[in-house]
């Protein structure tokens, strides 16, 4: 897999703010495909035979998605969690002790049970449930407010019932949060 830096130009000179830089990942690929980081850079996957003017022809064509894409990580760095290292390590501290105080109570409201409780920092999910019953919670969880922290015990204690997404399992959560939707929303608004 070899990669190169690439220039697209667009043929309609009308067009604002043209993209003109890229990276160009080559590999046995059959098809093209664009990427945009959240640092706002753009990649180009493709055959490692195709050429570099049908590269750039594609990303041509694709200059409106791309500016799409480029809005959408700006908007989301604006609420992105960003914490000092002091704030981490405290953090992480607490966490486990308030996580594990909700997730206990909830566990006794909803008649579950559960294994252990691991707190990490991963960088794409807030909590998570393994089919042994083990749950995973982000420890930035802390740093959002008590509703949005009670949502994911709530919703991955859930999944101790029902290990999917189906209307069962909103319904088990909507008996114990009926406001869960707004809760929800609410850490959607949130990014790692």
């Amino acid at each position: 897999m070899s990669s190169e830096k690439g220039k697209g130009m667009t043929a309609n000179a009308n067009t604002q703010q043209e993209i003109k830089a890229y990276t160009v990942i080559r590999s046995r690929r059959r098809t093209v495909a664009l990427q945009v980081r959240e640092d706002g850079s753009v990649i180009v996957r493709a055959p490692d035979r195709l050429s570099g003017s049908v590269i750039e022809a594609f990303v041509s064509e694709k200059q409106d998605w791309i500016r799409r894409q480029k809005e959408i990580c700006l908007e989301r760095s604006k609420n992105r969690l960003c914490v000092s290292s002091e704030q981490r390590r405290q953090g992480m501290e607490r966490a486990g002790e308030v996580i594990a105080r909700r997730t206990a109570y909830f566990a006794d409201v909803m008649g579950v049970d559960y294994g252990r409780i691991t707190i990490r920092e991963q960088k794409t999910r807030w909590g998570s449930c393994s089919s042994a019953g083990n749950l995973n919670f982000n420890w930035k969880l802390i740093l959002l407010s008590p509703e949005v922290l009670d949502y994911v015990v709530v919703h991955e204690l859930a999944h101790r019932r029902e290990m999917n997404h189906s209307d069962a399992f909103w319904r088990i959560v909507e008996q114990v949060l009926p406001d869960y939707r707004k809760r929800r929303k609410l850490l959607r608004e949130v990014y790692l």
